[in-house]
């Protein structure tokens, strides 16, 4: 069945996947985007497609539409630019959640919260199970992420309870592909930019800390597998990738596949960055019958040979 579906965020990295898959499906897509980290150039060669529109607008204001379904993605997500405007970034989450809500509470569609790992902050239980409450300094550097994407859970569930408005919350661990800002600070997008221009790749404190990453194609088939379950699974769900790496091993396979001769070196951990971060996705297994198919080195080939591309 042809839905009508608005995407937020829907030219940033994930949103820009998301809305390409929605289109392959036979769905009519409007993506909303402010351009603050989307970039049009994501989305530029969906736009020859009739039954795709995009919407210069900011979520912090509300937005008329009528439409099926919501995805909910607007929001800067890579530390340095969440980091760069801490007031936008928690405005975004917050007031982007409620303007999301209150028009999918009007118009009675069902509505995705594209949330995040970093609701468990530096957590005390390995692997992370949705049942973990989280460890988050609320006055940190991180915070305006992580309290953010916390109260925007908040207002989902309680949308829910209070408004029936119809709900899905999933959480997205590391995720990486093609379409990656370059300049994002991510770990995947900095080393694979790094080492192909040759310069020395920095590790933030030791390299052992952990990270699970996720290619954007499997993310994107859970996203869209947890909006298509039964209602009464609201979620949260974790969406991530379970083989879980270290940052020394991530920078030597990039090295490695890119046949660099960048070196590594060290330099001082930022504050309150996780030491270990990997998802226990039964659920996801159980209720949406989902889990991820591709391997870190298949995914890291293909985000390579994009890179290649763009810079």
């Amino acid at each position: 069945m042809k839905k009508k579906i608005l995407v937020t965020g829907g030219a940033g990295f994930l949103g820009s996947h998301l809305c390409e898959r929605l289109l392959n499906e036979g769905h009519d897509v409007v993506c909303l985007d402010n351009y603050f980290t989307g970039q049009k150039q994501n989305v530029v060669h969906l736009l020859k497609n009739p039954y795709f529109e995009i919407i210069r607008h900011d979520v912090t204001t509300p937005f008329f539409i009528e439409v099926d379904e919501i995805f909910n993605l607007a929001c800067p997500a890579s530390p340095i630019h969440y980091q760069y405007n801490p007031i936008k970034t928690m405005k975004t989450s917050v007031m982007g959640a409620i303007n999301m809500l209150g028009l999918a509470k009007r118009i009675k569609a069902k509505v995705l919260q594209a949330s995040t790992s970093e609701v468990y902050g530096d957590p005390k239980i390995h692997p992370q199970t949705e049942s973990y409450w989280g460890n988050v300094n609320p006055i940190g550097e991180r915070a305006c992420y992580d309290e953010g994407k916390r109260a925007a859970e908040t207002l989902f569930v309680n949308y829910h309870k209070q408004n029936n408005v119809r709900i899905k919350i999933i959480r997205i661990f590391n995720t990486y592909g093609p379409r990656m800002h370059p300049n994002d600070g991510r770990v995947v997008s900095n080393f694979i930019v790094q080492a192909l221009k040759g310069e020395n790749i920095s590790i933030y404190g030791d390299g052992n800390q952990t990270r699970s990453f996720c290619y954007v194609d499997d993310l994107i088939d859970g996203m869209i597998r947890m909006m298509n379950s039964r209602d009464s699974f609201t979620g949260p769900v974790n969406i991530g990738n379970p083989g879980e790496f270290t940052i020394r091993e991530l920078a030597e396979k990039v090295i490695q596949l890119t046949n660099s001769s960048s070196k590594i070196i060290y330099q001082p951990l930022p504050s309150d960055d996780p030491m270990q971060r990997k998802p226990d996705i039964t659920l996801a297994q159980k209720e949406l019958g989902w889990e991820p198919k591709i391997h870190l080195e298949e995914g890291l080939i293909k985000t390579i040979e994009f890179f290649k591309s763009v810079i």
